[in-house]
């Protein structure tokens, strides 16, 4: 092939993308994550967020969980005030590995009786073992523990790079396999943003008879160097064109937030060629980009599509 005949097929391809990206026209599920506020402000930010975001319709929006009991309570602080002043299907984390299984049990009674119906089971960031006063030591007696009780819509975490601790990426696929043997309904995976490490990770999870709704996370950067820090706590790769994209931006919030959302909105449009029409955003607690991402989905403001 000619080099005037590979970049018609190229133009030809991104066509084709495009324009199946726009026929989706608001065909996909989209859910959106939260974390707590710790300050007046935060709080403010935070549901200055959530209101913006509602009119999208999302399946759910999921609050993050520390491991303080402080945190714990801005937790549920949040996730009654969704309930109880929004139209969202409000989501807790929930982790197990420093709680009590009193305290698990406390916990689920606590949300079942709120209306809450779908929980994010994990196991948490493990403390120091000379503090550690827990009764789980996985995420899959968490969650045998909590469909023990109710019957609560189970989401869990995947990892397409591999999960920090894990022995092997098949470890880390036999250890999903359990949290969806134990009764996990759906993996909501790391941020990522190579594409090719999502959709191999999801053959792999095919091959493995893994029968489980598989989503992507989607994190708009707009704090590049915090992505670095996130990254090498996580161990997610970094493709080298985003170290290029965002060079010399450190002062420069405004060209950090349009290429934030052109890269999202083209890992969006990658995986949805590739069938998928499941994504979760990490919001951190900020609504504009989420937004913009979503709009190019197809999803509309429907409070103002009903005035």
């Amino acid at each position: 092939m000619s080099r005037v005949e590979h970049q018609y097929f190229h133009a030809k391809e991104l066509e084709r993308i495009n324009h199946d990206f726009a026929s989706l026209s608001g065909n996909v599920n989209i859910s959106f994550e939260f974390f707590p506020p710790n300050s007046n402000e935060m709080n403010s930010i935070l549901w200055s967020s959530i209101k913006k975001l509602e009119p999208l319709q999302p399946d759910f929006v999921s609050v993050t969980y520390g491991a303080g009991a402080s945190t714990r309570e801005r937790t549920h602080g949040v996730i009654e005030k969704i309930l109880t002043e929004t139209s969202l299907n409000a989501v807790p984390h929930l982790t197990c590995i420093d709680a009590t299984e009193s305290e698990i049990e406390t916990i689920a009674h606590r949300y079942w009786e709120l209306g809450v119906r779908h929980i994010v089971a994990l196991r948490g960031d493990k403390p120091d073992e000379d503090s550690h006063v827990g009764d789980f030591n996985y995420a899959t007696d968490l969650i045998y523990k909590l469909k023990s009780l109710y019957d609560f819509d189970i989401s869990v975490a995947a990892y397409p790079e591999v999960h920090p601790e894990a022995l092997s990426a098949q470890a880390d696929l036999d250890n999903l396999k359990r949290k969806v043997d134990a009764g996990a309904n759906r993996a909501i995976t790391q941020f990522f943003f190579n594409t090719e490490s999502f959709l191999r990770f999801r053959d792999k999870c095919a091959q493995n008879s893994l029968d489980v709704d598989l989503v992507p996370g989607i994190l708009p950067v707009t704090n590049f160097i915090q992505l670095l820090k996130f990254a090498r706590f996580t161990q997610v790769e970094i493709p080298g064109w985003m170290h290029k994209l965002y060079q010399g931006l450190d002062q420069d919030v405004i060209t950090r937030q349009l290429i934030a959302s052109h890269i999202a909105i083209e890992q969006v449009k990658l995986l949805s060629k590739e069938g998928i029409k499941n994504f979760h955003f990490y919001t951190l607690n900020r609504a504009d980009l989420t937004y913009a991402i979503c709009h190019s989905l197809g999803r509309r403001d429907c409070f103002a599509a009903a005035s």
